[in-house]
């Protein structure tokens, strides 16, 4: 499969680990039920239903690990969407693009290892800050030489001139100052899609709509069909995903128009857009990237960013159009997943389970169909979901244990003690420590 996220380095071994007493949390959208996990190398062998099984305490003997969970809800490992690991937590787009490389690739490791202690085992690319490294980066988790979630690495953003990304002021067109690689024609687009594959990228990153902290709208439109199709036709004959950027409502045509899978934002989706989408709903993904545009609106006062700004003003708006979009598109079944924009200083990485919050509390997603954003759609986003998402037999151990119930109350997903136990491919990145400390039974 060329476009997976396989971090097989540390699992292969063939050891078993029994998860007994534990209220599974399977994301197939059933409630949770009590029931025992065994996992085998790093994919789950065994499902059990009921308070035991034929495992029990033979397992111990047979040399497995075994694991009381004491009532704790075993669920999948979150993903992120729409994850920008090279994003280093700074105040803004100059400390991101103006690092320097060697310090930069560090950065992104210490934003991998974040994510992964917030118990995202599992995360979409959505752009680098520098050709290579995404690339660098999940080569380096799957080795097991640094911890990180399983990941589809992404290139810079592509962006047209005077586009989002293209931040070099007029009087110094240096593309060193751009976060954005700038094109201007189809065969530009042609060889900077083929060079970001050459660099070993996953997914290639459309700018197609502007965004309010910029100089170009977010409603509007600048890169052209042309541009689009050459971009989505050298992608395909490389079998790569392509993902756009695309706030407003034209830049969501063009991605059903062209096919492209990850729509990332579509707040200004009209009428029009979501029937061409829900037409097509089994081949795309949204989304919202909401957290982006609650913080940089409410939030970001501490970084210049004062609320009744223009600036904030723009994002408010944005921000009434995208609850009501989002609402829309889950009324019409379409598959919108989680991944707010995390990696600034009032979005810090880390803190992506807000996103699971805020579809319940905002978007009027149930706790449960709000989880499945996070496990299951985020599998099929990642272009694994026959094997990643779900707790089901056959699929990749990438679990959680959480302290309480996910269900009764989403915000515990954001409490890094309530996560007992991380797993990634059949391996601990948190070791459970459920017989040395007791553990809190409320919710």
């Amino acid at each position: 499969m060329a476009d997976n996220g396989h971090g097989y380095g540390n699992g292969r071994d063939g050891g078993q680990t029994l998860f007994t007493n534990v209220r599974i949390l399977d994301a197939t959208g059933e409630y949770p039920y009590t029931g025992e996990v065994l996992v085998q190398g790093n994919r789950i062998k065994q499902v059990t239903r009921g308070g035991s099984s034929r495992f029990g305490s033979g397992s111990s003997s047979g040399g497995a690990t075994v694991i009381d969970g004491m009532g704790a809800t075993l669920m999948p490992g979150m993903i992120d969407a729409h994850l920008h690991l090279s994003w280093n937590n700074a105040p803004g787009i100059d400390p991101i693009q103006m690092m320097e490389l060697e310090e930069h690739m560090l950065v992104t490791m210490e934003m991998a290892k974040l994510v992964l202690d917030a118990g995202f085992t599992g995360g979409r690319g959505a752009a680098a800050a520098k050709p290579r490294l995404d690339v660098v980066a999940k080569k380096f988790i799957n080795q097991g030489r640094f911890p990180g979630p399983r990941y589809l690495a992404a290139g810079p953003e592509i962006t047209t001139v005077g586009g989002l990304g293209d931040a070099a002021p007029s009087h110094i067109p240096h593309e060193g100052l751009n976060l954005g690689l700038v094109v201007s024609g189809p065969e530009e687009v042609r060889r900077t899609v083929r060079t970001l594959i050459k660099y070993g990228v996953d997914s290639i990153k459309l700018n197609l709509s502007g965004e309010a902290i910029t100089g170009m709208g977010a409603e509007e439109t600048p890169m052209s069909e042309e541009e689009v199709a050459m971009a989505v036709s050298e992608a395909r004959c490389r079998n790569k995903v392509v993902s756009a950027h695309a706030r407003s409502s034209g830049s969501v045509k063009q991605c059903i128009r062209h096919g492209i899978q990850n729509i990332y934002h579509a707040s200004f989706a009209d009428e029009e857009a979501l029937d061409m989408l829900e037409a097509v709903k089994d081949k795309h993904f949204v989304a919202p990237g909401i957290a982006w545009l609650i913080n940089t609106a409410r939030h970001a006062e501490q970084w210049g960013i004062k609320p009744g700004s223009p600036v904030t003003m723009e994002y408010e708006r944005e921000l009434e159009m995208c609850v009501e979009t989002m609402k829309k598109m889950h009324r019409r079944g379409i598959r919108i997943c989680i991944g707010g924009d995390y990696g600034f200083a009032w979005t810090p990485q880390g803190t992506n389970a807000k996103d699971i919050q805020t579809f319940v509390e905002m978007l009027g997603f149930s706790p449960m169909e709000a989880i499945m954003a996070a496990t299951k759609y985020g599998g099929e986003i990642m272009c694994m979901g026959d094997e990643l998402g779900m707790i089901k037999e056959g699929y990749l151990a990438d679990m959680i244990l959480v302290d309480g119930d996910p269900i009764a109350n989403v915000r515990i997903l954001q409490e890094k003690d309530r996560l007992l136990a991380i797993m990634k491919d059949g391996q601990f990145h948190k070791r459970p420590q459920l017989q040395e400390q007791r553990r809190r039974l409320t919710a």
